[in-house]
């Protein structure tokens, strides 16, 4: 009986190994759309795929982003201007990408654009702290899903949006850890609503990587200026010099940081490409060592982990 077992297993994983390696047969005539090409996922996804054969339409939100992307990628390549958070803007560009497509439809829509936006205990924040990473990382993603969706539609093509370990697992105060949370929800609909379409929807989770996003000199100026806008109380609570001894027990915890931006891209790849995509993707050693087992953990052991890595507060009780 435990023969059988193990041969049913083995059998059931070498079914899923194969089925994870069928590929499309044609991307030359494929058109993908990617968003925040300027750095980053975007911009190497942009170049890996112009290599690889698709007609690659490239969103950047400046024009030093869209200039240099084309200065190192071929004449296929096309780049466009994007600010998702702006609706006309998402509009007129969606009508770009009608008339570049024509009649094949879009083939690929990938997510890309984010902010970080301020990282900071909840208690140092205003509603519009929050409401910024949400109208790029949420809405902006939102509207342009919905603008390229009728396109998508029509090549029964693929949708894949960047989220985060940070939807997984909230880490941080601040607006980003919600956003991203927002965008695993949003994912998941819109992959159960598009189905029947022959739309599939994959969501990456990608663990700490040395992005722009990541740029530590930025959080922390960005740190640096809500703490001198906070209440003497506040800070009292806090103690002085809270943000350099937070800055100190991460350099002592040296926290893991990929540095290879392609094992984000080689999960885009694989959900463009595969004839049958994943639905997740976690990349990242961290992601897939750290964050998304602690994310499966009872809460008591997550807040038990993460709180080790806090400063203690100076005097909590001050009011």
């Amino acid at each position: 009986m435990i023969l059988w077992m193990l041969a049913f297993l083995i059998i059931c994983c070498f079914l899923w190994n194969y089925k994870g390696h069928l590929r499309i047969a044609d991307i030359n005539n494929k058109y993908i759309f990617i968003t925040g090409c300027d750095t980053g996922f975007g911009n190497l996804a942009a170049k890996t795929f112009d290599k690889k054969g698709f007609r690659v339409l490239a969103a950047c939100l400046t024009e030093s982003g869209c200039r240099d992307l084309k200065a190192s990628t071929s004449g296929k390549l096309q780049t466009v201007l994007l600010d998702v958070t702006k609706p006309d803007n998402v509009k007129r560009t969606a009508q770009w990408v009608k008339d570049e497509v024509g009649e094949n439809g879009l083939w690929g829509l990938i997510n890309n654009a984010g902010i970080l936006g301020v990282l900071a205990p909840t208690d140092w924040l205003t509603v519009e702290h929050f409401r910024e990473p949400f109208e790029v990382n949420l809405f902006g993603l939102i509207n342009v899903t919905l603008n390229m969706l009728p396109l998508v539609k029509k090549a029964q093509g693929r949708i894949i949006n960047i989220s985060s370990i940070g939807g997984r697992l909230a880490f941080s105060g601040g607006g980003y850890t919600p956003s991203k949370y927002a965008v695993e929800g949003f994912n998941d609909s819109l992959r159960r609503d598009m189905k029947e379409f022959g739309v599939k929807v994959s969501c990456i989770e990608p663990g700490l990587f040395k992005t722009g996003l990541s740029d530590p000199v930025k959080a922390i100026e960005k740190k640096m200026a809500v703490w001198n806008q906070l209440s003497s109380d506040i800070k009292q609570q806090y103690g002085d010099g809270y943000i350099e001894k937070s800055l100190a027990k991460k350099a002592k915890n040296k926290p893991f940081q990929n540095m290879d931006l392609s094992l984000v891209v080689n999960c885009m790849d694989h959900a463009l490409t595969s004839l049958f995509p994943q639905t997740h993707y976690i990349a990242g050693v961290d992601a897939k060592t750290f964050w998304i087992p602690l994310s499966l953990m009872p809460a008591i052991l997550q807040d038990f982990l993460l709180q080790k890595h806090k400063v203690k507060l100076a005097d909590p009780k001050a009011v």
